[in-house]
């Protein structure tokens, strides 16, 4: 309950705070993107729950529908990302309930049936726009990796870690650690973890 209440004093506050701000990264994202300025998506939440994500839009309009998202990510995208700016939306995400300000970070509904268990139990709390997995590498790490942080989270969540890891996002988006794997827009599409037989062949 008092985490509930402090997502939801600090979304408001944020989404006062940063209209301004909001306001002029939307005029500038409908001059080089176009319409639509958000970027609008089905995620799950708590309990796998769906619900509709929302960001600044950091990709032009498909041309041909070939393209990659390597070649749709903008210059302006590129620095959205990087300073996090994209996610300013995602407060109202928080104020509704459907995220909170820490917490595993909502991925692609298509990955719900690729995890094992043992991953699926990020889905026991609501979703972040920050989390353990975003501090400790961010895109830079392993799918495995990020999940084994996330449950991590789910099993010793707390008021003092949620205030550490909200510290710790300031600094990696201050030093824009860990803002794209190697070769990809964002990160790899997750595919499920090997088992043991598949890993020795």
């Amino acid at each position: 309950m008092v985490k509930r209440a402090i997502d939801v004093a600090a979304s408001a506050a944020g989404l006062v705070v940063t209209a301004p701000l909001q306001l002029a990264v939307a005029v500038i994202v409908r001059q080089v993107h176009g319409s639509p300025v958000l970027f609008r998506q089905k995620r799950p939440g708590k309990d796998g729950e769906i619900f509709e994500l929302v960001k600044f839009r950091s990709m032009r309009n498909p041309k041909t529908g070939q393209e990659t998202d390597e070649e749709r990510l903008s210059q302006l995208g590129r620095f959205l990302r990087a300073t996090s700016l994209d996610e300013l939306p995602s407060l109202w995400n928080v104020l509704k309930g459907d995220m909170s300000l820490v917490g595993p970070r909502p991925l692609l509904v298509d990955y719900l049936p690729r995890y094992t268990p043992e991953q699926a139990r990020r889905h026991e709390v609501r979703p972040g726009v920050t989390g353990l997995a975003q501090v400790s590498g961010r895109n830079a790490v392993s799918w495995e990796d990020k999940f084994k942080r996330d449950v991590e989270y789910v099993d010793n969540r707390s008021l003092a870690l949620d205030l550490q890891i909200l510290r710790k996002t300031v600094t990696s988006v201050l030093r824009r650690e860990g803002i794209s794997a190697d070769g990809h827009a964002t990160t790899t599409v997750f595919m499920g973890t090997p088992t043991e037989e598949q890993r020795h062949g």
